[in-house]
């Protein structure tokens, strides 16, 4: 009697990604974009500055310009000879006299401090006449030099690199691009990416009400999620909804997907049970990786190729899938962006609590962080309980075999800097 086939070892998290950004390599198109629409888009061309950034001496303060030399002493009282709003250029400074100024306006020749009004006493005033001046104004503290001044040049040069290729822009990105002028930014396209569901148990919310469930049926929630995931990340989704489990069925559907997408993503039917027909319908068509992941929840994933599109399969259970997503299938699809950053940060935590559970793979324990600085563990980690995901706010990246005290530190990876 032949002896069963041995099953391959559990292949590593970090291997698993290791391979799909190797099959990830940047090939989108580049597109101009408004820099108000560029959110989130991967920058495809350095943005280089052709001016600097303040350009001239501003003032930080509405206040008073001066004279170190005539205004160093509290008590001081100078003439007011001028007045600079933000958008005008004064004059230079004479000596004994000080210059109303505003945020944002420039500096003028020999001042070399500005006092904030919150700092200063008028004495007496003027008739806003520049011939008679503006009248006087008393100096309350000792100033220093360059004081409230914003120096030529301190936050961008002229021919800096102010954002540069591979990064994905933020708003404060965007700020910074039309701080130095830029109107358009060249980004890479967006991925066009389809979702299909798998499984004659789904149904959709609305078809079915929760009393007239048939015995098995359950509510396709990977869809709901699956899609907002895609739509943060930029991407063009086409939505094919729930395929029969059924081998033609399935072959049609990825046939049809694999002619306009840049990647397909199915949620279930990768595991190795007679209704899961990913397999057999992508090996028709294309090929197919199956990796059994050492990582807890997400264990089954699949990666393929269909002609030019890429493919991945997720497992169906729906945290599994959630977080599938997020440690793999999101940094390919940003890599595939030319993306230079794609791998989530984490962060030195405290458990407040005991995990004396080691297990053989890495596991991601839903947590959230409380008031005392520490993390909290969702009671039920099962692969099912889609509530984690939502009392959670990250999770606790524990290596194989570790167990861990209360007190001691973990690796926490906030899914702010997954979601986004």
């Amino acid at each position: 009697m032949a002896e069963p086939a041995k099953r391959p070892p559990l292949m590593p998290l970090d291997e698993a990604l290791a391979r799909l950004l190797e099959a990830a390599r940047p090939v989108m198109p580049f597109e101009s974009v408004s820099t108000f629409e560029a959110d989130g888009r991967v920058l495809a061309q350095d943005v280089v500055s052709g001016l600097t950034v303040p350009p001239r001496d501003n003032s930080s303060m509405d206040g008073y310009a001066i004279r170190i030399a005539d205004g160093s002493a509290p008590g001081s009282v100078l003439r007011v000879a001028q007045r600079i709003p933000a958008g005008s250029v004064g004059v230079p400074l004479a000596a004994g006299t000080a210059a109303r100024i505003f945020t944002g306006a420039t500096i003028p020749e020999g001042a070399d401090a500005v006092v904030m009004q919150e700092d200063t006493t008028p004495v007496a005033s003027g008739d806003l006449d520049e011939s008679q001046g503006f009248g006087t104004v008393r100096i309350d503290i000792s100033p220093s030099a360059g004081q409230w001044i914003r120096r030529a040049g301190e936050d961008v040069k002229a021919g800096d690199v102010v954002l540069s290729r591979g990064e994905r822009l933020t708003p404060a990105a965007l700020g910074l691009a039309a701080s130095v002028g830029c109107d358009r930014l060249q980004v890479a396209r967006r991925p066009r990416v389809t979702l299909l569901s798998t499984g004659d148990e789904l149904v959709m919310p609305g078809e079915v009400a929760p009393e007239a469930m048939k015995p098995g049926s359950i509510y396709n929630s990977n869809r709901f999620f699956m899609r907002a995931l895609l739509m943060r990340l930029g991407c063009d989704v086409r939505d094919m909804g729930i395929v029969p489990d059924r081998r033609e069925a399935t072959i049609d559907a990825l046939r049809e997907a694999a002619e306009t997408s840049d990647l397909i993503i199915t949620t279930g039917g990768v595991s190795v049970g007679e209704e899961d027909h990913i397999k057999a319908a992508v090996q028709a068509l294309g090929q197919l990786d199956l990796w059994s992941l050492s990582m807890k929840p997400g264990k089954p994933f699949a990666y393929g190729r269909i002609g030019e599109a890429h493919l991945t399969g997720l497992p169906g259970n729906p945290v599994s899938s959630f977080l599938t997503f997020l440690l793999l299938v999101r940094p390919f699809l940003l890599t595939l962006q030319g993306a230079t950053r794609v791998s989530p940060v984490a962060v030195p935590m405290r458990a407040d609590f005991d995990w004396p559970r080691a297990d053989r793979r890495r596991e991601f324990l839903r947590a959230r962080r409380n008031d005392h600085g520490g993390l909290d563990l969702f009671a039920n980690q099962s692969s099912g309980v889609l509530t984690s995901m939502v009392w959670g706010d990250g999770v606790i990246d524990t290596p194989a075999g570790q167990a861990f005290k209360a007190g001691d530190q973990v690796s926490f990876i906030p899914f702010a800097s997954l979601l986004g």
